[in-house]
């Protein structure tokens, strides 16, 4: 059975990609990272009660992290990818952002990162086999205003990702870097008609994209068949520039 554990379980994205392992790969058992709101993700465990699991997961503590590894290597004996999808930005102009909201986005977003990395890589290089899948944004290289906090912690995460990827390579282990642009989940929840028809116009394709497109790419960056692929940064965005 392959081992997967996608934090952030769930959201939007988490659950997509949940389901689509679940859907596409018999011999998965997947792992949901949640806090709170868990309901969505309840529903999916209790779905495919043998295959789908949840784990309590605070992302920015190292000791939740070691737990939750330790309880996949436990039930499973292995764990074959991690997908780092727990996330929030708190926008706002720098001249008026406090230290706090900096803090909280550099820790949920890059430390939480590190941590995961750091918490499977170690089991990953033990079986000579591994995928990991950060998921930045597309504010990692585009950053719009507003988000120095969030574009410099995504950015943060592709250069984890590319430097880790050089550092495992040659243990059977691919680190990748998925970077949604405009994905239609709960984080365009606020964003008025206005705002998305301005939105749209930026995109060349002129459409938002899903989170099962997101879930199919990372979906292929965790299977065999992506073996050289590694320290890629994957842009799934309609076609910005």
């Amino acid at each position: 059975m392959r081992s997967i554990l996608i934090t952030g379980g769930n959201g939007g994205l988490g659950l997509a990609m949940g389901s689509h392992f679940l859907e596409q790969d018999p011999q998965a058992r997947v792992w949901l990272g949640v806090r709170k709101n868990r309901a969505a993700a309840e529903a999916l465990a209790a779905a495919h009660p043998e295959r789908c699991r949840l784990l309590d997961l605070d992302v920015t503590d190292p000791a939740a992290w070691e737990t939750a590894v330790a309880a996949v290597l436990d039930a499973d004996g292995r764990i074959d990818v991690l997908v780092n999808n727990a996330g929030l930005h708190q926008d706002g102009l720098l001249a008026t952002m406090d230290a706090a909201t900096w803090s909280r986005v550099i820790s949920t977003n890059l430390d939480a990162t590190f941590h995961g990395c750091r918490a499977v890589v170690v089991p990953m290089m033990r079986q000579r086999f591994g995928r990991i899948i950060n998921i930045a944004s597309l504010s990692a290289i585009l950053p719009p205003l507003g988000q120095t906090n969030y574009a410099a912690a995504k950015a943060g995460v592709v250069a984890l990702g590319r430097t880790l990827a050089k550092e495992v390579a040659r243990s059977g282990i691919t680190v990748n870097s998925v970077l949604p642009g405009y994905i239609e989940t709960e984080a365009l929840g606020g964003m008025d008609e206005e705002a998305r028809k301005q939105a749209r116009m930026t995109i060349p394709m002129r459409r938002f994209g899903t989170a099962d497109e997101v879930a199919a790419a990372v979906y292929f960056l965790a299977s065999p068949q992506a073996a050289y692929i590694t320290g890629s940064a994957l842009k799934i965005d309609g076609g910005v520039f």
